[in-house]
């Protein structure tokens, strides 16, 4: 673990504070900072500090509340190092600094104090564990661990597809679940797939190649292809949900913006025991004919009451991909 100097101020600048970090493993301290020390100048950038290493030791200069947040991150991002996580990357540095800014947005009365410690929802297979980078994506694995059925709304970008994926191959992993579906209206084919070439599985690849990229990334590839071979992992276009009990499963409907009222209806009403849905999508990018209602729309303003059904809404600010996507959503959400 690591242990810290209680912010000071600087001599002769009585509004910044100064802060010493020391670390107790150099492996880790030097994993911490990055190649170059990159990661303490992605902080300096981003919070407008001062930080310099000096062996295990890290001093942070500046304005005390982006000092204090920049001592949450480091703090945070060593005890994932020193719990047996990965090399912190850039990436993890930002979902790092998200979180610790968060943290402080959500005082809302005076008398709370900013919490001592960063704590991060993740998700861990054997392959891989993922932490939450954003507040909303914190709340999302969180309800994923608590709700049978879960909406995951919001822009490109946001995880929302990613973790669903995740947190189902955790489930199989663990035996909480027998098998994962994974479905997704064909839209751009009318769900018609027939002229297509190959037998079913080929016919619906290119519509769900984002699950597969996340299975392969929490599974190893050979497991993902003996449980596809056997049934445990299952691709399903949505029209071949018709008519099915789905229990003891994991069942994501990724896209959903693009199911019709019926769709929707049919595939929620597929719930059966023992089983965790969730249903992904972004309700501003529907692709249906138009004039035709989203089953996505719908679903969020009808279930908006009914108990046991939790939606998380992500925004541009949860776009955890290049940071120009954040701005692409942001200037088309201003458009319309």
């Amino acid at each position: 673990m690591n242990a810290e100097a209680p912010a000071t101020p600087v001599t002769g600048a009585s509004d910044l504070a100064h802060i010493v970090l020391s670390f107790d493993n150099n492996d880790h301290a030097r994993a911490l900072y990055g190649q170059f020390d990159q990661n303490l100048a992605l902080i300096e950038q981003r919070l407008g500090v001062d930080v310099r290493s000096k062996g295990n030791q890290v001093t942070i200069r500046g304005e005390p509340t982006a000092t204090e947040q920049a001592r949450r991150a480091l703090d945070y991002l060593y005890d994932r190092l020193a719990a047996g996580g990965d090399e912190p990357d850039t990436s993890d540095v930002d979902g790092a600094l998200r979180m610790a800014v968060a943290a402080d947005d959500q005082l809302s009365l005076p008398t709370i104090a900013a919490p001592a410690k960063l704590a991060a929802a993740q998700i861990s297979t054997r392959k891989k564990t993922v932490f939450a980078r954003t507040p909303n994506q914190d709340a999302y694995i969180r309800a994923l661990d608590r709700a049978e059925l879960v909406f995951g709304v919001g822009p490109a970008g946001t995880g929302k597809t990613y973790l669903a994926v995740a947190h189902a191959a955790m489930l199989l992993e663990r035996g909480a679940v027998e098998r994962i579906i994974l479905s997704r209206p064909a839209v751009e084919a009318g769900e018609r797939l027939g002229f297509l070439p190959g037998d079913l599985k080929e016919k619906v690849d290119p519509y769900l190649r984002p699950l597969y990229d996340a299975l392969y990334d929490m599974i190893p590839a050979d497991k993902v292809e003996r449980a596809l071979a056997a049934g445990v992992i299952e691709i399903a276009p949505l029209a071949f949900m018709r008519g099915r009990t789905l229990a003891n499963a994991a069942v994501i409907l990724d896209e959903a913006q693009n199911t019709t009222s019926m769709q929707m209806k049919m595939f929620l009403t597929r719930l059966g025991e023992n089983s965790t849905m969730i249903v992904t999508g972004d309700p501003s990018q529907v692709d249906l004919p138009l004039g035709a209602k989203s089953g996505l729309v719908e679903a969020l303003h009808v279930l908006r009451d009914v108990s046991g059904i939790v939606t998380v809404r992500f925004t541009e600010t949860d776009v955890v991909r290049h940071p120009l996507v954040a701005k692409i959503v942001s200037a088309y959400d201003r458009q319309g």
